[in-house]
């Protein structure tokens, strides 16, 4: 006698382990317990999900085995392969997520270090307007290039220390001119 048992265990294509348990009962009857484990599944939900078990004689079962387990089997199947792509789609977002973090602390680090070495040029220029020494004030003024953020008033600073600087062709005329008038 040859049957086709594990050939429509097959074709149900279930991802996991397939548990077969048989018990007879005193009513010349038998309970088999049908349970799928998929060990990939790393969500214990996947664990609480019970056992189906079925009750009849052994001519019932035969008959009736695959048109009783077939629907339940795969949707406990798929239910599991759905919680273990859940669970590695989640282990994802919060890598993603803490790599974006990463990144916004680390601009904000380079943000902050570059403002501070602003202030420090800044206070080194201004440091040197105490002397009137306007040239090396003029040069030790943070580059505009580099401080996009703080152009504005680095150029304000430079116009207002090259006044200092040898006097200008405009400026010298519009002084004659005030003078002859």
């Amino acid at each position: 006698m040859q049957t086709n048992f594990f050939r429509q265990l097959a074709k149900m294509n279930l991802t996991g382990d397939l548990q077969l348990t048989l018990r007879p009962t005193e009513e010349n009857s038998f309970v088999l317990s049908v349970l799928l484990r998929n060990e990939q599944c790393g969500d214990e939900a996947g664990k609480l999900i019970p056992p189906l078990n079925l009750r009849g004689t052994a001519e019932e079962l035969d008959n009736g085995f695959f048109e009783s387990i077939t629907a339940p089997l795969q949707t406990v199947s798929g239910l599991m392969v759905d919680m273990e792509n859940f669970l590695k789609q989640l282990e994802e977002a919060k890598k993603q997520s803490a790599m974006e973090k990463e990144k916004a602390d680390k601009e904000k680090k380079e943000k902050e270090a570059k403002e501070k070495k602003y202030k420090e040029t800044f206070a080194k220029a201004e440091a040197l307007d105490k002397e009137a020494k306007y040239k090396e004030e003029w040069s030790a003024l943070p580059k505009a290039s580099e401080y996009p953020d703080f152009a504005e008033t680095i150029r304000k600073k430079q116009n207002e220390y090259e006044r200092h600087f040898a006097p200008s062709l405009f400026t010298e005329t519009i002084q004659e001119n005030e003078f002859t008038e």
